[in-house]
């Protein structure tokens, strides 16, 4: 069902630039490093959290250790970060706390030194670092864990953003990936695992990950936004300067005053439609484009004026007609009290069902979690809410989504924080009904199709 386009870039023909496969021999040494580092770190976090366990309880232990596992992550370097962040939207897998605690990968990652900024500009642009521009600040305006965001002057006397890798960070990014590959495979022949597909979720996100170093692909991400949402004036997509884009530089107009400030500092009576445009950006993505950013965390969703601004679409997804189709069918069906439509859906895009799997008990449990959430009053339904127990459900009965299905689902619920701080009281579900009825209509010459295995 889910086409090889569907898939991120890294599926489908490589980065631009290949990461060199690691030697068993780098593996060996990077993986002792890691397994030495996290018994050094994590050993007296869980005794600290044993400690507290009969203190304070199970919550305050449970947060102690998390909280030290991220900074664990930080301290691994961008890859484990990279997948934390991830990972961290999957509430259906890890404990709540943990993905709370995940999601602070997004905002706290230390900027590049001024020697490591002025070496990555060196790598990007060699020579002609001096005849393209006439003034570089080394002072980042952003930073991840891939790369850092600078203002700079271009001989024209034009402003514009860069967006420079690290350097150094493919080689230690395969080295990582290829450990979170490994030990996904060892978990996935474990007891408590057997029958989840790991190896594919981990698989799908290490690609993800990876691609992100694909500044080409970015690149051309970017430009498929833009011209998505060409007729829309409320969704601000930055252009980007392919003749200033190199293999590890995006180049960008510069959008000043991006900065992360509180839902408060936003006037009261703008926040309500901020909100509403925000979710019918996402709704067009997944309804009607079928082209998903799937990062939509709060370091890349900004506010503007009247404008939602998008960055950072590394990690997006191409969708088929057909999964198109799935995703209207589920919601509208959400929408209208079809709770055995949206079970069945559920079913037709598993990618694996175990053998003994009750389906039928599925789908009527699937129709009850719906019936409960339809026609809800807008600021009693929850989406994060409805989505992990959904998740649940799946994982109970042992059906389990391909994750090309999962993650767009995600980018919807990533974003519902940020939308209910500008309005408690949006309608979800009243708002998707128009896109919801236009996809529809363009899909219904498909016939649903099912993949399982």
């Amino acid at each position: 069902m889910f086409p090889r386009n569907s898939l991120p870039n890294d599926h489908r023909a490589g980065l631009p630039h290949p990461v060199p496969r690691p030697t068993r021999l780098a593996l060996a040494i990077r993986g002792a490093a890691v397994a030495a580092s996290s018994a050094t770190y994590l050993l007296p976090a869980a005794a600290g959290a044993a400690v507290l366990l009969p203190l304070r309880g199970r919550t305050a232990a449970a947060r102690f250790f998390y909280r030290r596992l991220v900074r664990h992550l930080q301290r691994l370097g961008p890859a484990p970060v990279k997948f934390g962040q991830i990972m961290g939207t999957r509430r259906d897998l890890l404990p709540p706390l943990l993905c709370d605690e995940l999601g602070r990968l997004h905002d706290r990652v230390r900027p590049m030194t001024d020697r490591q900024t002025r070496r990555a500009l060196r790598v990007a642009y060699g020579t002609e670092l001096d005849r393209l521009f006439s003034a570089v600040d080394t002072v980042a305006r952003a930073s991840g864990s891939i790369a850092g965001v600078y203002r700079a002057t271009r001989a024209d006397g034009r402003v514009v953003a860069l967006k420079l890798q690290r350097p150094g960070i493919r080689r230690r990014m395969s080295l990582d990936l290829a450990l979170i590959r490994g030990a996904a495979s060892l978990a996935e022949r474990l007891p408590p695992a057997r029958g989840v597909p790991l190896a594919e979720l981990t698989g799908f996100v290490c690609a993800a990950v990876l691609n992100q170093l694909d500044f080409t692909g970015e690149r051309a991400n970017l430009a498929q936004l833009r011209r998505n949402f060409a007729g829309a004036d409320h969704v601000w997509i930055p252009e980007t300067l392919p003749e200033l884009c190199r293999p590890t530089c995006l180049a960008m107009e510069y959008i000043p005053d991006l900065v992360t400030r509180p839902i408060t500092e936003i006037d009261l009576a703008r926040r309500p439609r901020l909100a509403a445009r925000t979710v019918s950006a996402v709704y067009q993505m997944l309804f009607l484009d079928g082209f998903v950013h799937c990062d939509l965390h709060p370091g890349n969703v900004y506010f503007k004026g009247p404008r939602v601004v998008i960055l950072d679409a590394g990690f997006s997804i191409r969708l088929d007609a057909t999964v198109r189709r799935q995703f209207a069918d589920f919601f509208l069906g959400l929408a209208l009290g079809q709770g055995r439509k949206c079970g069945q859906v559920v079913v037709d895009s598993a990618v694996r069902v175990a053998p003994d799997a009750d389906v039928e008990g599925f789908v009527s449990r699937v129709a009850e979690l719906v019936g409960r959430n339809t026609g809800l009053p807008a600021r009693e339904f929850q989406l994060t809410r409805f989505g992990t127990e959904l998740f649940t459900l799946q994982r109970d009965f042992g059906l389990y989504a391909a994750s090309e299905f999962i993650f767009p689902l995600l980018s919807l619920l990533v974003i519902e924080g940020t939308v209910r701080d500008l309005d408690p009281d949006i309608d979800f579900q009243a708002a998707a009904r128009p896109m919801l009825l236009r996809a529809a209509a363009a899909t219904a010459h498909l016939a649903p199709q099912r993949r399982v295995g």
